[in-house]
């Protein structure tokens, strides 16, 4: 394991040999971080698919892709994982970050998509598991309060928290060739601030729906600034998330 650089799902796309005049789906895309990501690397040669459920999350996707002026811009489609229609086509890559962990039958959804994959096409999925964190020798005791409440709110939502231990086994039973799997964690140090507040406020609404922690409990307005004085002080390190990284192929017949 590795302390965690920022370019972990860019190094993840690039190996797995995203690359350019590739047509690429980017399912679960959200705001687009990784479609963004794709269309660069894929180039004007290529073309990048963007699919969501979430209509929102769709149109900041869209308006972000208007206002980049660099990159060839993404297609958006409103659909779910098992709902993708024919006339989509195939692809050279399908690609997922956070997705997997969500879906109810891990396998049928990978062979769902695979059916959208060319032969000889790659697979490739990010997903966070929670097995072996947080970690750390200090006791930290607010970062696990903390990331507690989004793994309890995870958990509520009917994510799988130990998927990455899974990634290989899902991928083989839906028929692909795993290639390489690999995880880093995310490290924090006493003087690497980590948006860890922040995320807890992103998702504040979600917490609060399924009674995960009360708004006294949370203290949002100085969450993030009590976890980095606990952080300074620690003098220690916190290995707060463990991130998994896979590709398969599918098979030529």
């Amino acid at each position: 394991m590795t302390t965690a650089k920022p370019d972990f799902t860019l190094q993840l796309l690039i190996d797995a040999g995203i690359c350019a005049g590739m047509r690429v789906l980017d399912v679960g895309c959200g705001y687009g971080d990784v479609t963004f990501m794709l269309s660069k690397l894929v180039t004007a040669a290529g073309e990048v698919v963007g699919i969501d459920h979430d209509s929102n999350a769709l149109n900041t996707a869209r308006e972000r892709s208007r206002a980049d002026e660099q990159s060839a811009p993404p297609i958006f489609i409103q659909s779910g994982l098992l709902e993708l229609p024919e006339s989509i086509g195939q692809f050279d890559a399908i690609v997922g970050r956070r997705v997997l962990m969500y879906q109810a039958d891990t396998v049928a959804a990978t062979q769902a998509l695979a059916k959208h994959l060319r032969p000889g096409g790659v697979m490739v999925f990010q997903e966070h598991d929670t097995t072996m964190a947080p970690a750390s020798v200090d006791a930290f005791a607010l970062h696990r309060k903390a990331q507690g409440w989004i793994q309890q709110m995870i958990a509520c939502e009917g994510a799988d928290l130990h998927i990455g231990f899974n990634l290989h086994s899902i991928l083989s039973n839906a028929g692909l060739q795993v290639e390489s799997v690999r995880a880093e964690c995310l490290v924090q140090t006493p003087d690497a601030p980590y948006a860890l507040g922040n995320i807890v406020k992103a998702c504040l609404p979600r917490i609060l729906s399924l009674g995960v922690a009360n708004v006294e409990e949370i203290g949002i307005d100085t969450l993030q600034q009590r976890l980095d004085d606990e952080r300074r002080q620690s003098k220690s390190i916190y290995v707060g998330d463990v991130m998994f990284g896979a590709w398969a192929r599918k098979p030529v017949i």
